[in-house]
């Protein structure tokens, strides 16, 4: 479980992480990240696992999986992230494994693409 202080918890953050940030779209989830403007506080997630996924054990297994693997990656963030892990429904067949591995990419990925970022050449953006 995440701690209360490293959750997303109102719609409208949702909707801006989702609206706003960096996405990096992977086979079993699509991964969104926005640094917000307070960059002293530590890094929050939320997890979308809609019916699309399946029914709600199947739902259910999904969310307590992937807030698992993303409990220890949020140390790893900048101060101020927020990461919105939109599940999609080949996830609901995907080994523990094979999700975290699509959630370390979806990761690299969205924190490639922020504004500030260092490209694997080196160069900043």
């Amino acid at each position: 479980m995440l701690p209360a202080r490293s959750r997303l918890t109102g719609g409208d953050e949702f909707a801006s992480v989702i609206r706003r940030g960096r996405r990096s779209g992977r086979p079993r989830m699509v991964v969104h990240l926005q640094i917000m403007g307070d960059t002293d506080a530590t890094p929050r997630a939320g997890l979308v696992v809609s019916r699309a996924v399946g029914g709600a054990v199947v739902r259910h297994r999904v969310s307590r999986r992937l807030r698992h693997l993303l409990a220890p990656r949020l140390a790893s963030l900048p101060a101020g992230a927020c990461v919105v892990v939109r599940a999609l429904p080949p996830a609901a067949e995907a080994t523990s494994a094979e999700l975290a591995v699509d959630l370390d990419a979806g990761l690299r990925g969205a924190l490639r693409k922020l504004p500030g970022a260092r490209r694997p050449d080196g160069v900043q953006r």
